[in-house]
């Protein structure tokens, strides 16, 4: 009886030892091994593409033993692709027809999540795309009889028609089932290369239901909420111990409306919020008024910040900046060019976050966008092709825009710098 008993004391300690080690959320920010958790990470979505047996496993590992190196432990990683067979998008994609699946990138995810493990970093990874360039949301519509994606990337289709066509898919059922299937899909997969089922995996850090899910347009908001909380309430009900977000923009994927944003994110299911930050393509920064326009730039980011502050507050809820981008000088892709705006740019958001910990504030964390590493681009055209190196702008950009390279030294000691501040803040 006693050794009965000692049994099932010690796994009941062992499961909460294990059961602490998984990333929380405590009073708005979040706690890693019972610390608090902090971080500037980076937005690496290619993650377990280059981990594929046709990849590159050793820039890899060359590349995560870098950002470990600046203290860059957190990665927003694009967990699939859908389609990948238009181009502009992402090649090969890891479910080429629905419900069909690449094991070799399904392996190559195994691969990257047991390189993180290895050197105690961590993965957000997102289960979907709200854009064409990774196949996404779109590509379900096609996959369920709705006509050939309208890639607004190749003529004559626009912007307008694609977004227009990708809208009906909060109210498409076939279309949501086949995602719900999907989620349990690789909610339930086991890691090919250690053996850990992903839900118990303390690598990941959290799902993320999609990149930038839009509501659209005011008459859309009930279905869009309706097929957020289905899904939020799926992923709780097959994994407990991982964090959950939606990976929503914040104000620019709510129409334009803060409110609206609040609305859809009122959910226990959802642990932390997240916003997403675009100086030039939301207009707030002019190429040839770089130096004038990077200060209406940082003004405006202050105050999408300070809006998304106050929701965060309202939900209790942790916030992440998960994408945040600014270009190079004259938006030149050469790697040479001057990145002193850009740098300008990222010291303000990182003493904003800063701040916001000290003043115990949700803004706690964030991912720039984002690290292209050892990637080798073409500065003339900045054309994605198959078999070229993944630079993090997405296939459809031109490759280097946003780019922070292994060479943008100033970039990362600034990284660096304030990932060790950070330290002193725990």
């Amino acid at each position: 009886m006693k050794k009965i008993l000692l049994f099932l004391f010690s796994t009941f300690i062992l499961s909460n030892f294990s059961a602490q080690n998984f990333i929380k959320v405590n009073n708005n920010h979040f706690t890693k091994n019972g610390k608090p958790y902090y971080f500037i990470g980076t937005n690496y979505w290619y993650g377990g593409m280059l981990a594929s047996k046709n990849g590159n496993r050793e820039r890899l590992k060359k590349e995560l033993d870098e950002l470990k190196s600046l203290g860059i432990t957190n990665l927003r990683v694009m967990a699939t692709a859908e389609g990948g067979d238009q181009d502009y998008t992402v090649i090969p994609a890891t479910q080429p027809t629905q419900g069909k699946y690449n094991q070799d990138l399904l392996e190559g995810l195994d691969f990257f999540l047991n390189e993180l493990k290895k050197r105690d970093m961590d993965a957000i990874l997102y289960l979907t795309n709200n854009w064409e360039w990774s196949g996404g949301m779109a590509k379900y519509l096609e996959w369920n009889g709705y006509g050939k994606v309208p890639n607004p990337n190749l003529k004559p289709n626009t912007w307008p028609q694609f977004m227009s066509y990708t809208a009906q898919f909060h109210q498409c059922e076939p279309c949501k089932n086949a995602f719900l299937e999907h989620i349990k899909f690789m909610l339930n997969r086991k890691n090919s290369v250690n053996g850990i089922p992903y839900k118990q995996d303390k690598t990941i850090m959290a799902w993320e239901v999609a990149n930038e899910p839009r509501i659209w347009n005011v008459e859309n908001e009930k279905a869009f909420t309706n097929w957020l909380n289905e899904v939020a309430s799926t992923i709780k009900s097959i994994d407990k111990n991982h964090l959950l977000t939606t990976g929503s923009e914040g104000k620019a994927g709510s129409n334009d409306d803060i409110a609206a944003f609040e609305r859809t994110h009122n959910n226990p299911n959802i642990d932390y919020l997240t916003m997403h930050i675009w100086p030039k393509n939301w207009g707030w920064y002019n190429i040839n008024d770089e130096k004038n326009s990077t200060e209406v730039a940082i003004k405006k980011t202050n105050e999408y910040i300070d809006e998304h502050i106050e929701v965060a507050q309202n939900l209790k809820k942790p916030l992440v900046l998960e994408e945040f981008g600014f270009p190079r000088e004259k938006e030149s892709l050469d790697k040479k060019t001057s990145v002193e705006n850009r740098d300008y740019y990222y010291e303000f958001v990182f003493e904003k976050m800063k701040t916001s910990i000290k003043a115990g504030l949700p803004f706690t964390a964030l991912n720039f966008w984002g690290y292209g590493g050892l990637g080798k681009n073409n500065p003339e055209n900045g054309k994605w092709n198959l078999g070229d190196d993944y630079t993090t702008d997405p296939p459809q950009e031109p490759q280097g825009l946003n780019s922070v390279f292994s060479t943008d030294k100033t970039t990362l000691d600034l990284i660096k710098k304030y990932n060790n501040q950070l330290k002193s803040l725990k």
